[in-house]
């Protein structure tokens, strides 16, 4: 498969080009529109299990598509729910990359894709919920975000602190732990951050420009409330 981003910045679209036989799998509404040798059919990735999984714990439709270019070559056109960016990168079948629950748009079909559990205290305070998910394999992987996206790179024992809000992915080598914003509980909260990732490199963020709470709020106060 060969992938393009289309219209890059807020509202992009990417055109994956297939070969015949070949297949992708992606979100569930991706699709905008294909050729008329792409086939659609839904998928429960990794079982019912797994399905279930991603659909109760982690916000996750409960189906993928799978697009097939079952006769012959042909394109799909495929886009995010949010107005953001689009990432395509190439997975070596050795890293991993931990992505939380609105990132992944689509992927090979030779790609894995797992949820994966956090502790306590990185569900509770993390903003990506108990359950995130787990991509390896080997292929291309495509990314979504909710405004832009900024990819950072740590060198070995590096560290960078990310508003939880604004993570998109991160490889499984990095690690990192959730903490106060600032010194005192009072500051933390009155200075709108709550709590931060701290990661550690070696490794790559990916991070979003748009809160998606934060977003919300700021919606919410113009919808009328009925007494």
């Amino acid at each position: 498969m060969k992938s393009e981003i289309l219209y890059p910045g807020a509202f992009p679209m990417v055109r994956v080009f297939l070969a015949a036989g070949e297949s992708i799998k992606a979100e569930s509404g991706a699709m905008v529109g294909a050729s008329p040798t792409i086939d659609v059919e839904s998928k429960m990735e990794g079982g019912l299990l797994g399905a279930l999984s991603r659909k109760l714990l982690t916000g996750e439709k409960f189906f993928f598509q799978t697009l097939r270019a079952a006769r012959g070559a042909g394109e799909v056109l495929l886009a995010p729910t949010v107005p953001g960016e689009i990432v395509l990168f190439e997975l070596d079948g050795v890293n991993e990359y931990l992505v939380q629950k609105d990132g992944f748009l689509a992927g090979a079909e030779s790609i894995r894709i797992e949820s994966k559990m956090q502790s306590l205290s990185r569900g509770l305070l993390g903003g990506e919920g108990f359950f995130i998910l787990r991509i390896s394999g080997q292929g291309q992987l495509i990314l979504n975000s909710f405004g832009a996206i900024h990819k950072i790179e740590l060198r070995p024992d590096e560290e960078y602190i990310v508003d939880n809000a604004h993570l998109v992915a991160w490889s499984a080598t990095t690690s990192y732990s959730i903490e106060r914003a600032s010194s005192g509980w009072v500051s933390s909260f009155t200075s709108g951050e709550g709590f931060v990732c701290r990661f550690r490199g070696p490794g790559v963020v990916f991070i979003q420009s748009r809160n998606p709470g934060g977003f919300g709020n700021w919606i919410r106060q113009f919808i009328p409330v009925s007494e």
